[in-house]
C-alpha cells in the first residue's frame, strides 16, 4: 500500500504548478554565499510580479517606514537578501498550494492559520534568543511551510486522511504516528517529496522533513528546526488554527536545552504572536 501511495503522491506533485522560473532562480542565486543585492536585483527585475511583491512588502505596515521606497535595489538592501528569498519562496508556494480547496480531512483555513502561527511564533522565539531580524525571516518561512506534506496526503487520500485525523484524536495518538500506522507514510515523508521536487534546500526544507524526527537530524540547521518544533507545540497549545493534530508529542528536554530557553517563553509571547499574525498576513496577500 505504501508504495502505491508514494506513486500517487509523486503523480500529484507533478500536477502541482512548479515554482516560477524567476523564484527558482532567486533561490539558486541566494544559495550562493557570494550573492550581492545587485545580483538579486538582476534576477528579480526580470519578473514584474516579484518586483511588485518586494516593493509592496517594504512599503507595507509590516515594516512601518515613513518614506516610500521605489528603488528595487534599495528595497533589497533594506530587507536583506534572506528576507527577499523567503518572500519569493513563501508567496510562490502559498500561491500554488492554497488554491487547493480539498477539505476531506483538512480545513484549509484552519490549516493555514496554524501554519502562519507557527511561522510567527518561530520568528518571535528566534528574535527573543537574539537571532538577527534578517535571519529570523528564515524561521518564519520554515514555520509557514513545515506542514506542506499534509496538503499532498489530503489531496491524494481524501477520505482515508480524514479517518486518520479522526483516529488520531480518538485514540489519543499524534497524527504523524497515526499516519504511519494507517497509511504507511507520514506528512514529513510526503513533504520530503515536495522538497526534492521543488529543490527547497536549506533550513526550510530540513524543517519540512525533520520536524517530527529531529533525533535523526545532524545537519547545519538545527537551530531553525528546533525552533519550529517548539513553535509548532505553541500553536497547538494555544489552539490557533488547526493542522489536524490534537495530540501532538511534547518536545524533549534536549530541544529546550539546545536553544537555551524553557517553557516559560510560551507564557511570554501569546499577545505578541496575536498581533504579529495580523501583520504577517501581508505575506499571504502578496499573490497579486
Amino acid at each position: 500500500m505504501a508504495a502505491d501511495i508514494h506513486s500517487k503522491i509523486e503523480e500529484y506533485i507533478k500536477t502541482m504548478p512548479s515554482l516560477p522560473t524567476s523564484v527558482a532562480k532567486v533561490l539558486e542565486v541566494c544559495n550562493n554565499p557570494q550573492t550581492s543585492p545587485a545580483d538579486l536585483n538582476h534576477v528579480i527585475s526580470l519578473d514584474p510580479v516579484l518586483v511588485g511583491r518586494v516593493l509592496k512588502l517594504i512599503n507595507s505596515a509590516y515594516y512601518g517606514l515613513g518614506q516610500q521606497v521605489t528603488s528595487l535595489v534599495r528595497a533589497i538592501i533594506m530587507l536583506g537578501i534572506n528576507t527577499v528569498k523567503n518572500l519569493a519562496l513563501s508567496s510562490a508556494v502559498l500561491g500554488n498550494l492554497s488554491s487547493n480547496k480539498t477539505t476531506a480531512g483538512l480545513n484549509m483555513e484552519g490549516f493555514w492559520r496554524h501554519s502562519l502561527c507557527v511561522g510567527v511564533a518561530a520568528k518571535i522565539i528566534a528574535k527573543k534568543r537574539g537571532v538577527d531580524i534578517k535571519q529570523a525571516e528564515e524561521y518564519f518561512t520554515a514555520g509557514l511551510l513545515h506542514d506542506i506534506g499534509k496538503i499532498a496526503l489530503n489531496a491524494v487520500l481524501a477520505n482515508d486522511y480524514m479517518l486518520t485525523i479522526s483516529a488520531s484524536d480518538r485514540e489519543r495518538l499524534s497524527l504523524v504516528r497515526m499516519e504511519d500506522r494507517n497509511l504507511g507514510i507520514n506528512h514529513c515523508t510526503a513533504g520530503a517529496m515536495i522538497v526534492r521536487a521543488w529543490k527547497l534546500e536549506g533550513a526550510v526544507g530540513d524543517a519540512i522533513i525533520y520536524h517530527h524526527n529531529h533525533l535523526d537530524y545532524e545537519d547545519a540547521h538545527k537551530d531553525v528546526l528546533y525552533t519550529i518544533i517548539l513553535a509548532n507545540r505553541f500553536a497547538s497549545e494555544m489552539e490557533i488554527g488547526f493542522s489536524g493534530d490534537r495530540r501532538p508529542e511534547k518536545p524533549g528536554p534536549s530541544i529546550w536545552e539546545f536553544l537555551g530557553i524553557d517553557s516559560g517563553i510560551f507564557e511570554e509571547i501569546p499577545d505578541i504572536v496575536s498581533g504579529e499574525i495580523e501583520k504577517a498576513e501581508v505575506f499571504l496577500k502578496l499573490q497579486g
